[in-house]
């Protein structure tokens, strides 16, 4: 099995210390690139048995077939979401993977994180005492015992931030493409429909893949019909956001805050220090103007637990495939195991493990 070539694309340094620590069970030769796979630099997949890849770096059906004809036999995402690769390309042509669930926990609690730091306005009060100004006005905050909290996705992540939600004592209304009637019994929350959801929600979170059917299911309609001063938090994918409506719904009060871990085009930002240049997407740049919203760079999983699991997971999707087992984390173009909206209707699948 060490004879197993791995090209891994968009490598930080905290990717290349956990990755080579697993890797002494492994044996792979791997070889890191600092930047994106994209067409211009996809050569360097050439003579490479896999690619490990991570959520901005994009593969399209050339980028596939081009893969292929390198040798490349299989796409190992580092990732949950698999939106950024052509997976009906992929079908027949080259396996993929993913890592479904690295640290659901992290990411509930950074979701929970951003909710508590603009509820109480945390970061506005570090700068303020910072030079020694420790006036109050303009901090005040909500209780959230007693609130009402939307959760959009019930999968791994969502499940676990139902449970944080309902311990600070709020009425927490979900909705999914898969109702879970035992879950909501068990936890004593309640699926409504996405309209009944918007309109009693004090906050919402978004914790759904980005499909067909949610691609931009926040927008000036939807933000309409929630609270006035709702609270919106995105830590899932940002397209399920229309950044511009989302700024006018700030500008208005219509939302009273917003805290993203992603962003619709982030891809050109998040994960690189770019402190040192002038920000050219004016969108992003009004966005953070807002002393209401709060932007992280897509670190709701960035916990030592979570790369660790990533890692091993992804290397182990690896193993597997070439040791001819079964692919208990694949995603294909024609499996049953897609989130809801994404399968075609068709036979089962005749390629995936699933």
């Amino acid at each position: 099995m060490n004879n197993i070539k791995i090209a891994f694309f968009d490598a930080k340094p905290y990717d290349t210390e956990s990755f080579n620590e697993l890797n002494r069970e492994f044996g792979f030769t791997i070889k890191y690139f600092k930047f994106h796979l994209t067409p211009d630099n996809i050569v360097l997949a050439q003579g490479y048995d896999a690619v490990v890849i991570f959520v901005n770096d994009t593969v399209d059906a050339d980028m596939i077939m081009k893969l292929k004809d390198y040798g490349v036999k299989l796409i190992a995402l580092r990732s949950a979401g698999f939106n950024n690769v052509d997976l009906k390309a992929a079908l027949n042509n080259i396996r993929v993977v993913r890592v479904p669930a690295y640290s659901p926990h992290a990411i509930a609690e950074h979701t929970v994180a951003l909710m508590l730091t603009l509820n109480r306005k945390v970061h506005r009060a570090y700068f303020r005492t910072r030079d020694t100004n420790f006036a109050l006005n303009g901090l005040l905050g909500f209780d959230m015992y007693g609130k009402t909290a939307g959760v959009i996705g019930t999968g791994r992540i969502g499940r676990v931030l139902v449970n944080i939600l309902r311990g600070f004592g709020m009425e927490v209304l979900l909705s999914d493409s898969h109702p879970d009637a035992a879950f909501a019994a068990e936890t004593g929350s309640k699926y409504v429909t996405l309209e009944e959801l918007y309109r009693r929600s004090d906050i919402i979170s978004l914790n759904c893949p980005l499909t067909r059917e949610t691609e931009y299911m926040i927008n000036s309609t939807s933000i309409a019909m929630m609270k006035k001063g709702v609270m919106l938090i995105n830590t899932g994918r940002g397209k399920l956001i229309r950044t511009a409506d989302l700024i006018e719904g700030l500008k208005s009060g219509q939302v009273g805050s917003a805290g993203l871990d992603v962003y619709e085009e982030e891809s050109q930002f998040f994960f690189e220090d770019l402190s040192d240049r002038v920000l050219e997407d004016d969108v992003l740049a009004r966005l953070l103007s807002f002393n209401n919203v709060i932007i992280t760079s897509h670190q709701g999983f960035f916990t030592r637990e979570a790369i660790r699991n990533i890692a091993e997971t992804t290397l182990k999707n690896i193993d597997d495939f070439f040791a001819g087992r079964k692919l208990d984390n694949e995603v294909c173009f024609n499996c049953s195991n897609l989130p809801a909206g994404r399968k075609p209707e068709k036979e089962p699948c005749s390629v995936c493990s699933n």
